[in-house]
C-alpha cells in the first residue's frame, strides 16, 4: 500500500500580489484546486464553460476545433478567431502572439491552484484586450508526487504527474501530461460521404517551476515550458501542429512597500493544412497549406503598492508587450498543386502605465482604476509569388502606424448588513487588432476573405450593478450590465463572383469577396446571475447569463445591422452537483448553450444544446482512488459549424473514461 501522505504544503512566497480590492466591486467567479486536480482530461477550456457566459468562438472543445477557433470572450461581445477577453497564467497574458487565438492544449488543469474569471473591462494590470473581463489562472506549488491516468473512448489515453520537492530555499515543481485518441467523425452521418473520417488528436507538454525566498520579504519564481499539440480535422489533408516555449520570472516584495517585477518570452510555432470535397464527398483535395507560421512575444510587467494609508489601496505599475509574427503558406491549387506562395505578417505592440486607487471603509468602497497606453503596429508586409515561375505577383508592404488609447474603470460598492453587499461599476477597454486579422487573406471554400491592415483597435465601454448575499453555506450573486464594442472587427461581404478583386485575386461564380472591417458598433445588455448551496456532503451550484447582443452596421455592412454577432447565444447556463464523503465522491455536471447562427446574416442556425457530465471516485487507499467519467453522457448533438451547403458538424459525442488518480 502507498504511505500516507503528509499535509500538503502549498508555497506561498513568490506569488503574486494579493487580489487587488478593486475586484470586489465586479463579478467574480472562481474554479478551485479540487475542481481542476478532477479534470483529468478535460481542457481547461470545459472547466471554463462551467460559468455561464464564458463562450469560446464554437463550440467544439480543444481535442477536436481547429485551434485558430479557440479565441474566449465573455459576456456574448461576439468575436473571431481573436480572443476579446483577457487569458493570464501568472500574471503572464496568453493569446497567441500572431492570431489571438488560445492553445488551450497548453495547460494542465492539475498543474493549477485556481481559475479566477473576472467580468468586466477596465482591466489594467495586465495590459489591453480585457474587453469582456479577464481569467486568471494561478499555478499550485505543492510539495509531493501526484498524477492520473485515464483511459476513454474512442481509443484515448491520458496521463499527468507532478512532483514538488524542496530544493534550496523554495520549492521545485516539475509537471508533465500527455494525451491522445482516435476523435471522432466530425461531419454529422447524415451528410458524410466517404472521404469523411475520425479526427485523431495527439498533445502533450511540460513545465518546470521553482519558487522560493531570495531573502526577508523578497521571493523569486522561475517558470519554463513548452508544449506540442497536433491533430486532424475529419478530412485527408487536414492536419495541423502547435509547438510552444514559454518562459517567465517574477521577482515579489512582500514588505512594507509590495511590488513585484515580472519578465517574460513566448514562441509559437504553426502549422495547418485545409481540404476542401467535391460534392458527393468522395474525393478530398487540399485547398491551402500554413507550412510555417512563427509567432513571438517579449513582455514585462512591475507594479507597486505603498502605503497609504489604512483603508487604502494603491496601485501604479507599467507593463507591455512586443509581438511579431508572419504566415507563411501555399494556396491557389490546383491539380494537387500549389499555384502561389504567399507571406503575411509584420509587428505590433503596446507599453502603458496604470494607477489604481481604492477606499474601503466600514461600509462603503470606492475605486478608480486610469491606465493610457502606447500601441504601434509595424513592419506589415504581403508577399505573393507564383510557385511556377518564382515571378513576383504581390509586394505590399504597410505604413507605421501608432496611437494611444486609454483604459478606465469607476467602481462603487455598499454593504447594507454582513450578508448584503450592492456594488457598481463603469469602465472603458480596447483590444489591439492581431497581426493575423491585419495582414493575412484567407479562403473558405468558394469565398475569399482580404486582409486589412488599416484596422482601428476595438474599443468597450460599459456598465454594469450588482448583488452579492451571503448567508453561511449559501450564496447569491446577481449583475446586470450594458456593453458597447465600438469599431468591432468582422469580416464583411463587398461583392459576389465571379470577378478578380483586389488582396484576394479571383473569385468564382458560387463565391463571394469579403475584408476585414470594422463595424459600427456591437450593443450587449444582460443579467448574469450564480448561486451556490452546501450543507453535510452535499454541495449545488448554478449560473445563468443572458444577453440580448446586436451588431450595429452601416454602408457596405448594413445588411447585418440588428443582426447577432455570429457564435453567441441569448442564453447559457450550468448546473452541479457534488456529493463528497470519506473520500468517495460522486458529482454531476450540466451545461446549456441556446441557439447561435453560424454566420453575421444569421442564416445559419446553430440549435440549443444540453449535456451532462458525470464523474466519480472511489477511495483504494489513503492517496490512490478509481475515477469514472462520463462527457456528454447521454450523447447530446452539439452543432459546433454548419455550412451553406447543408453540411453540419458536431462537437464531442459522448465518451467514457475510467482511471486512477494519485493525490499529492
Amino acid at each position: 500500500m502507498l504511505p500516507p501522505a503528509p499535509p500538503a504544503e502549498i508555497i506561498v512566497t513568490a506569488r503574486a500580489l494579493p487580489e487587488p480590492a478593486a475586484e470586489g466591486l465586479l463579478g467574480v467567479s472562481r474554479i478551485d484546486a479540487k475542481r481542476l486536480e478532477e479534470a483529468g482530461a478535460t481542457g481547461v477550456e470545459q472547466l471554463l464553460r462551467e460559468s455561464a457566459g464564458v463562450i469560446l468562438f464554437r463550440r467544439s472543445d480543444a481535442r477536436s476545433g481547429q485551434p485558430t477557433s479557440q479565441g474566449v470572450t465573455l459576456r456574448a461581445l461576439g468575436g473571431n478567431a481573436a480572443s476579446r477577453a483577457l487569458l493570464v497564467l501568472d500574471g503572464v497574458p496568453q493569446s497567441d502572439p500572431f492570431g489571438g487565438w488560445i492553445n488551450w492544449p497548453a495547460y494542465d488543469p492539475a498543474t493549477l491552484a485556481s481559475v479566477r474569471i473576472v467580468r468586466g473591462g477596465g482591466g489594467v494590470a495586465d495590459g489591453p484586450g480585457a474587453l469582456g473581463g479577464t481569467i486568471f489562472m494561478t499555478s499550485a506549488m505543492t510539495r509531493g508526487v501526484g498524477g492520473s491516468v485515464e483511459v476513454g473512448s474512442p481509443d484515448a489515453l491520458f496521463a499527468s504527474v507532478q512532483a514538488g520537492l524542496a530544493l534550496g530555499p523554495g520549492t521545485l515543481l516539475l509537471s508533465g501530461y500527455g494525451g491522445r485518441g482516435d476523435g471522432f467523425v466530425p461531419v454529422e452521418a447524415e451528410v458524410r460521404g466517404p472521404a469523411d473520417q475520425a479526427s485523431p488528436y495527439a498533445y502533450g507538454g511540460g513545465r518546470l517551476r521553482w519558487a522560493g525566498d531570495l531573502a526577508p520579504n523578497l521571493a523569486l519564481e522561475v517558470a519554463a515550458g513548452a508544449f506540442d499539440d497536433r491533430r486532424e480535422r475529419g478530412l485527408a489533408f487536414t492536419d495541423n501542429r502547435t509547438e510552444g516555449l514559454d518562459g517567465s520570472l517574477r521577482l515579489v516584495g512582500s514588505g512594507t512597500w509590495r511590488w513585484s517585477a515580472l519578465v517574460y518570452a513566448q514562441s509559437r510555432e504553426f502549422d495547418s493544412s485545409f481540404a476542401s470535397t467535391n460534392d458527393a464527398r468522395t474525393v478530398a483535395t487540399r485547398t491551402a497549406l500554413q507550412y510555417d507560421v512563427p509567432g513571438r512575444a517579449i513582455g514585462w510587467s512591475a507594479e507597486v503598492r505603498p502605503p497609504v494609508g489604512t483603508g487604502l489601496e494603491l496601485r501604479l505599475g507599467l507593463d507591455g508587450r512586443g509581438m511579431r509574427g508572419e504566415t507563411n503558406e501555399f494556396g491557389s491549387y490546383s491539380g494537387g498543386q500549389p499555384g502561389r506562395d504567399r507571406t503575411a505578417g509584420g509587428r505590433s505592440g503596446h507599453a502603458g502605465l496604470f494607477a489604481e486607487l481604492t477606499r474601503t471603509g466600514e461600509r462603503l468602497t470606492l475605486s478608480g482604476t486610469a491606465r493610457l497606453d502606447r500601441w504601434t503596429i509595424s513592419d506589415g508586409i504581403l508577399r505573393e509569388r507564383s510557385v511556377a515561375t518564382g515571378a513576383l505577383l504581390t509586394d505590399e508592404r504597410y505604413a507605421k502606424r501608432s496611437g494611444w488609447r486609454p483604459t478606465g474603470r469607476l467602481g462603487a460598492g455598499l454593504t447594507l448588513s454582513p450578508a448584503l453587499t450592492l456594488r457598481s461599476a463603469a469602465y472603458l477597454g480596447w483590444r489591439l487588432p492581431t497581426l493575423n486579422e491585419l495582414f493575412r487573406p484567407f479562403r473558405v471554400g468558394a469565398d475569399a476573405v482580404a486582409a486589412n491592415p488599416l484596422l482601428k483597435p476595438e474599443r468597450l465601454a460599459g456598465a454594469e450593478v450588482g448583488a452579492d448575499w451571503r448567508q453561511g453555506a449559501a450564496s447569491l450573486s446577481l449583475t446586470a450590465f450594458a456593453n458597447r464594442l465600438t469599431d468591432p472587427i468582422a469580416n464583411v461581404t463587398l461583392a459576389s463572383g465571379p470577378g478578380t478583386f483586389p488582396g484576394v485575386g479571383f473569385v468564382g461564380a458560387a463565391g463571394s469577396y469579403r475584408q476585414r472591417r470594422n463595424l459600427d458598433s456591437i450593443e450587449v445588455a444582460g443579467l448574469e446571475a450564480a448561486a451556490a448551496w452546501s450543507r453535510g456532503a452535499w454541495t449545488v451550484a448554478a449560473s445563468l447569463a443572458l444577453a440580448d447582443a446586436r451588431v450595429r452596421a452601416s454602408g457596405l455592412a448594413a445588411s447585418i445591422d440588428g443582426r447577432r454577432p455570429a457564435q453567441t447565444s441569448a442564453l447559457s447556463g450550468g448546473a452541479s452537483v457534488r456529493w463528497e464523503r470519506d473520500r468517495k465522491s460522486l458529482a454531476l455536471q450540466l451545461r446549456h448553450s441556446g441557439r447561435a447562427y453560424e454566420d453575421d446574416l444569421n442564416t445559419l442556425r446553430l440549435p440549443a444544446a444540453t449535456t451532462v457530465d458525470l464523474g466519480a471516485a472511489i477511495p483504494l487507499a489513503a492517496r490512490l482512488a478509481l475515477t469514472a467519467r462520463a462527457e456528454n453522457l447521454f450523447d447530446a448533438r452539439v452543432i459546433a459549424g454548419r455550412t451553406s451547403d447543408g453540411i453540419t458538424e458536431r462537437a464531442t459525442p459522448r465518451s467514457l473514461w475510467i482511471g486512477l488518480r494519485l493525490t499529492r
